[in-house]
């Protein structure tokens, strides 16, 4: 009687120690957690200092380029981490594939071309001149004698030089745009050259100011945006396909009216592809 009581407790003890063994092996390979596969995070680099594109409202970052990487990482499956790292340093970042892309109102162009991979376009934009209300500056013809304010390394200083020579001493260049309107403002500049859309948006934003923006098509053409990632990236044919999705599905148009009222012209960034 005393080895039935002994073997039973072996038993019993035996069965306890498989319990709590396959309690374990299911936590870790069979719970809903374990089995489901965690969306990977992509690193997003940017320079938050052009809005309406992106820019910081207290700790956050915030803007349409914001709205619309969230809208096509969710849309390809994966959630993004974006960090204002500035301009400079995020060419340097998505070119040593330390981000998985750039986001930052950048330009796609055959110089850059060259260095990184660009997704599909997905915003138009000009380079316009923001000046003082009474300029005499009325063209970008006459910014020749002038003192300019850009943006250093943009499409905005490569126009500015393209009018009045890649070395003249009157092309000031700032490490980003609100800078250079600064400079304006302050009176050692006397004209500003950025996107479009950034000069209006300050100019609509800031009446005080008194400063009005003028377009010349003929010396200004037509730039798309695109997403940069390093060269021979493989998350470039996910994100083109996202874009493209929400192209269809109406989340972009609902985006971009939210931000600038008024619809895009989705046949014309189609058309780019």
């Amino acid at each position: 009687m005393k080895k039935l009581s002994l073997l039973s407790f072996l038993l019993v003890f035996s069965m306890f120690l498989s319990a709590c063994g396959t309690s374990e092996e299911s936590n870790g390979n069979g719970s809903d957690e374990g089995s489901s596969e965690e969306k990977k995070t992509l690193r997003v680099v940017t320079d938050a200092a052009y809005a309406p594109f992106e820019s910081m409202d207290g700790d956050k970052i915030v803007g349409f380029d914001v709205d619309f990487v969230n809208a096509v990482a969710k849309e390809a499956g994966y959630e993004v981490e974006i960090v204002n790292v500035g301009w400079d340093p995020l060419f340097v970042e998505v070119k040593d594939k330390i981000a998985d892309f750039g986001m930052s109102a950048i330009t796609i162009n055959d110089d850059r071309k060259q260095t990184y991979d660009f997704s599909h376009p997905y915003f138009l934009s000009t380079n316009k001149i923001l000046v003082p209300e009474g300029s005499d500056i009325k063209t970008a013809a006459d910014l020749k004698g002038k003192k300019v304010a850009v943006q250093n390394g943009t499409t905005g200083q490569e126009a500015v030089e393209g009018l009045l020579g890649a070395n003249n001493k009157d092309i000031k260049k700032f490490e980003n745009t609100v800078l250079a309107i600064m400079e304006l403002k302050g009176g050692g500049a006397d004209a500003v050259v950025a996107d479009n859309t950034v000069v209006e948006e300050y100019a609509k934003n800031n009446p005080g100011d008194k400063l009005v923006v003028i377009e010349d098509t003929g010396a200004f053409e037509g730039e798309y945006y695109g997403l940069m990632f390093p060269k021979g990236s493989e998350l470039k044919q996910e994100i083109d396909e996202a874009i493209n999705a929400i192209y269809e599905n109406g989340t972009y148009a609902e985006i971009y009216n939210e931000w600038f009222g008024t619809d895009p012209d989705l046949e014309d960034l189609k058309a780019q592809q």
